[in-house]
């Protein structure tokens, strides 16, 4: 409202000028706002500028000056008003600690290409390492991490290396391998894994290619902490691939399957290309040992029935079998190493995969039964389909998994995979979704597990029941459960998150794949919501069911063993 204008005074009021520049505000004079340049500053050849200058109330306060206009109208005969200090400016809401594994939600390259993952980041952009290597003379410190001894059920073999003639300049490689992979392998804390109680008696006798397949996986795996050893591990890889061309040509396949150090050297290299980047390179080893070993068992077929195969060779099936089916789970393709690697009546937990066999082979019959889902075409296939379903349900309620002794971080992790294994089937088969109650629960269930591992810090060989329960989290109620010291709310993303953090320091899996994974299904879940549409699959038999709609499209090549 302008002021009033005396009886006396002619002319216009004059009013303050909004729209003057700094020059002339700064020094008090009233400016014409004339554009580009007002007449002051053009006569006085100064920079007339009327960008918007933001002024902060902490800064004046903490001069000893007014802000603004603050008490300079007050008609009161008392001080003037103070603005509160820094200190007294109350706070509206708690603000959140922003930790090394979080996430901006989403980019441009989320709506461009809403089914292509991209790795941003590796292993140690996930979290922030306290792997620590140290010393004067190259020599090897392990992590502050406790890991168990991995010689301590092989004799004789305090000091590998001396044992080792064919080791050469890659012996700390080699030593990383052992000190540092190995314990990293296996969820049990009482038994050694097999990576060292099998394969290194097996070293003993093996040739100069065996070793650098082995320092190039130690290498590889070093340099997710350091840089400069991937160098040395490609150098390396390149080598004993062409040193297995050699053999291959040279020995032909049919000799080769024979040879179960063929098969040590490929899996050494399968696991370099999961750690590396755990693209499609993997699965080509894991294609190529498919057919060394389909070989190896037609040859075994025509000889006598005393033959028992050696623990090598059993160990490198397994091992690809296992890679086979936890990967195609996420992204249902088409089998490479079918049911019959797995017996049904073997119900000890192994120490490498962390569950028992008979688990392993349910979870191979669920993702093959979930191909068929959406090529039924009458009703007696839909209700053979739903018998199906339910006679693996029940095979999964009834399963028990044995262990020798108590060791409870193994017995964790083999109910862990139990758990997922179930949620995976309802997701799969019977069209859940993250609102379903039973997914809710299940969901729940899993990540308490795993909280209490978190906190005890043996993460292992529960990727793919993280990855599960993850995948499956209801974008809608992220809340999980209080807790009761300290009367916070436990929420299930950053769970999963500070879950994949530990896991990158603890394990052999490529993480950062698995958590760029998760993140795209979760944007791709907030995405539909923002849009109205809904984040449950439709009720017909034949369509698209949530696991099929959101992970299965992303999740090609994942390696989750």
């Amino acid at each position: 409202m302008p002021r009033k204008r005396p009886v006396d005074r002619v002319g216009p009021v004059k009013t303050r000028s909004r729209g003057g520049c700094k020059e002339c505000r700064s020094s008090r004079v009233r400016c014409d706002t004339k554009k580009p340049v007002c007449t002051r500053c053009q006569e006085k050849g100064l920079a007339c500028s009327t960008q918007l200058v933001l002024k902060w109330e902490s800064e004046y306060t903490s001069r000893g000056l007014a802000f603004g206009r603050s008490g300079v109208w007050s008609k009161s005969s008392g001080s003037l008003p103070t603005s509160p200090s820094w200190s007294e400016i109350q706070e509206w809401c708690p603000v959140p600690t922003v930790q090394p594994w979080g996430f901006v939600n989403s980019g441009v390259s989320t709506f461009e290409d809403p089914h292509q993952v991209d790795v941003f980041c590796d292993d140690l952009g996930v979290v922030a390492s306290n792997f620590a290597m140290t010393g004067n003379n190259g020599s090897l410190t392990l992590s502050p991490i406790e890991y168990p001894a991995p010689y301590q059920h092989v004799p004789n073999l305090e000091y590998p290396l001396s044992l080792f003639p064919d080791v050469s300049g890659g012996g700390r490689f080699f030593e990383y391998y052992f000190q540092q992979v190995c314990p990293r392998t296996t969820a049990s804390s009482q038994q050694s894994s097999p990576f060292a109680s099998v394969i290194l008696p097996f070293c003993l006798s093996a040739s100069p290619t065996l070793f650098k397949a082995i320092e190039a996986l130690g290498a590889c795996h070093w340099s997710r902490f350091d840089s400069t050893y991937k160098a040395v591990g490609l150098r390396s890889k390149s080598q004993v691939l062409r040193d297995l061309r050699c053999r291959l040509t040279a020995q032909g396949p049919s000799t080769c399957s024979t040879d179960p150090e063929v098969l040590v050297i490929m899996m050494m290299l399968c696991l370099y290309e999961i750690v590396d980047n755990c693209d499609h390179h993997w699965t080509i080893h894991l294609k190529g040992a498919k057919e060394l070993i389909k070989m190896r068992r037609q040859q075994q077929l025509a000889l006598p029935s005393t033959h028992t195969p050696d623990s090598v060779s059993v160990f490198a099936e397994r091992f690809f079998a296992f890679q086979d089916v936890m990967g195609r789970t996420a992204c249902g393709e088409e089998v490479v190493f079918g049911s019959d690697y797995w017996q049904e009546s073997e119900r000890n937990i192994d120490t490498w995969m962390g569950c028992s066999p008979e688990l392993v082979s349910i979870l191979s019959s669920i993702t093959e039964l979930s191909r068929t889902r959406r090529q039924l075409s009458s009703d007696l296939s839909r209700s053979s389909f739903s018998m199906r379903a339910a006679s693996l349900e029940h095979k999964l309620e009834r399963l028990v998994q044995k262990i020798d002794g108590d060791d409870e971080t193994l017995r964790s992790a083999a109910e862990l995979k139990h758990l997922a294994a179930v949620l995976y089937l309802h997701c799969a088969l019977n069209g859940a979704s993250p609102s379903t109650p039973l997914v809710i629960d299940y969901v729940r269930r899993i990540l308490s597990i795993t909280s209490t591992l978190l906190d005890s810090g043996s993460l292992a060989s529960v990727t793919w029941p993280v990855f599960v329960a993850a995948v499956e989290l209801d974008p809608v109620h992220d809340e999980l459960w209080s807790d009761g010291d300290s009367e916070t709310i436990v929420y299930g993303r950053p769970l999963v998150l500070r879950a994949l953090a530990a896991m990158a320091e603890s394990t052999v899996s490529n993480v950062a794949r698995t958590r760029a994974v998760i993140i795209k299904v979760w944007q791709a879940r907030d995405l539909d919501m923002l849009k109205g549409s809904t984040v449950d699959a439709p009720d017909h038999p034949t369509s698209c069911n949530d696991w099929e709609r959101y992970v299965v499209p992303i999740s090609t090549a994942m390696s989750l063993a």
